[in-house]
Formats: structure tokens, C-alpha cells, sequence
């Protein structure tokens, strides 16, 4: 459904429709053509453009300068390019020469690599006791520094029940222990505090998380190398083993002759 609504020198038309039970609406056209709204974000191309005259930019970013819409037009077809326009709301607005669909495709890649080199720091957990002992708290400890080294943040709680309530001091001297041992890889960024039957401490990473994936994978591929580097020194051994018994081989024949 649509109507029109005249607004001082502003022609508002407003169109609306049922979208999962909601309405959108509204196109606002300026009596210059200018199209105001929240719902499309594809810019005008070509003969969409609907005004007088435009500041031009060439193909390569050179100012051409404020030229007609049909000189503008006749210049895009020319080249075999597209108009559009860029910057709507200047005055003029500011149309630039391209090849469109390339644009677009291009514009797709970049924000498909940004979204898959976009890092998300999780917060992993490891749970103690107050009372643990030596080899479970190596466990725990390397379980932290493994967190971190990823570039995660670690939540440490230390879990206390029946009388050892009475000691907190018990958990906050290990959490302190903890947060000395993986100085090299963490900081605390959240200080032991208590909460019920439990103190909690947050852990976290001197290393970004795209660092430490950039790290990650540099050590992979360092060791791939290196893998192959062992293959091909093997390889080479045994052809050298296999032409000196070849080698060998011929000798003893000659002799035999």
C-alpha cells in the first residue's frame, strides 16, 4: 500500500508492507530526485541517478569537476563504465566512474576475508581446590597457559567447600601463585574476588587473539618445512645409496670380465 504526502518543498512518498508481522516503510524524494532512506543501501547507477548535474570523479580517483548528468552518462558509456553515485548527499553529489559489478564483487571478497580473519576471545575455565596438590596444579597450570598462549582469557575459580570456607586466604595465596607463574603470558584483569562458595580471578592474554593465530600457524608451517626438509634429505640419501650400489654393481662386473 502507498501514499503521498506533500511536506513544504519535500515530496514524501511512503510505501508499507508486512514483513514477519512488522511494517517498512519510508522513501523520501527531494525535488532534486535525492532518495533518502533506511532501507536500501545499493547507490544509484546509471539513469537511476535522477539529477541535474554531478561532481564527477574519473576511473582512477581524478577530479573531473561538476559536469551534466548526460555529459556524465555519455562519458560512463564511452568507457564502457558505470555512473554512480557515491556521495548522495553532497551538493552536488558526487558520482564516480566504475565498473560496477566488479565493484561489488571485490566489496563481497574483502568483507568475506574480514569476517573469516575476525578474531572472538573466548573465556575458557579452570576449576582448583585450595588444598591441591603438586601435580594436579601443573595440570591446571599448563591447561592456563595454553589458554592464554591462544590468546584467550582464562576464568580461574577456586572451589571451596565445608570448613575450608573459613580459609579464603587459602585460595587467594594459589590464585596468586597462579597468576605469578603465567606472568609471562597473561596479566590479571580481574583480582580474586569472592563470590559464595567460591573465589573467582580472570586471567588475561598479553597476546592478541589474531597474533596468537598468526603465531599458531607460522609454527605450523615452519615445521611443515621442516618435515619437508627431512623427507628430501631421505630421498636424497637413498638415491645416493642406490647409484653408489649401482655403482658398485658395475664395478664388480668389469672385474668379473
Amino acid at each position: 500500500m502507498a501514499g503521498a504526502v506533500s511536506t513544504g518543498s519535500l515530496r514524501v512518498r511512503v510505501h508499507r508492507r508486512l514483513f514477519h508481522g512488522r511494517r517498512s516503510c519510508a522513501v523520501v524524494h527531494d525535488p532534486d530526485g535525492n532518495q533518502e532512506d533506511g532501507i536500501s543501501v545499493e547507490p544509484r547507477i546509471n539513469d537511476r541517478i535522477r539529477v541535474p548535474e554531478v561532481r564527477l570523479v574519473g576511473p582512477n580517483g581524478e577530479q573531473v569537476g561538476i559536469v551534466r548528468i548526460e555529459d556524465a552518462l555519455r562519458l560512463a558509456q564511452e568507457a564502457d563504465l558505470d555512473l554512480v553515485e557515491v556521495a548522495p548527499s553532497a551538493r552536488p553529489p558526487v558520482a564516480k566512474l566504475m565498473d560496477y559489478g566488479k565493484f561489488k564483487y571485490e566489496s563481497a571478497l574483502k568483507a568475506r576475508e574480514a569476517r573469516r580473519n575476525q578474531s572472538h576471545v573466548l573465556i575458557k575455565e579452570q576449576k582448583l581446590r585450595p588444598k591441591i596438590d603438586t601435580h594436579d596444579y601443573e595440570t591446571k597450570k599448563r591447561n592456563v597457559e595454553r589458554f592464554l598462549a591462544e590468546g584467550d582469557k582464562v576464568k580461574v575459580t577456586i572451589m571451596f567447600r565445608g570448613r575450608e570456607q573459613s580459609r579464603p586466604e587459602l585460595g587467594f595465596r594459589l590464585l596468586q601463585r597462579l597468576a605469578g607463574d603465567v606472568a609471562d603470558l597473561g596479566f590479571v584483569e580481574s583480582s580474586p574476588k569472592q563470590d559464595g562458595r567460591n573465589m573467582i580471578m580472570v586471567l588475561g592474554p598479553h597476546k592478541k587473539k589474531a597474533d596468537a593465530k598468526a603465531d599458531k600457524e607460522a609454527e605450523r608451517a615452519r615445521r611443515a618445512a621442516e618435515r619437508e626438509a627431512d623427507a628430501q634429505a631421505e630421498r636424497e640419501q637413498r638415491a645416493a645409496s642406490r647409484a653408489a650400489a649401482a655403482a658398485a654393481k658395475s664395478a664388480a662386473e668389469q672385474t668379473d670380465a
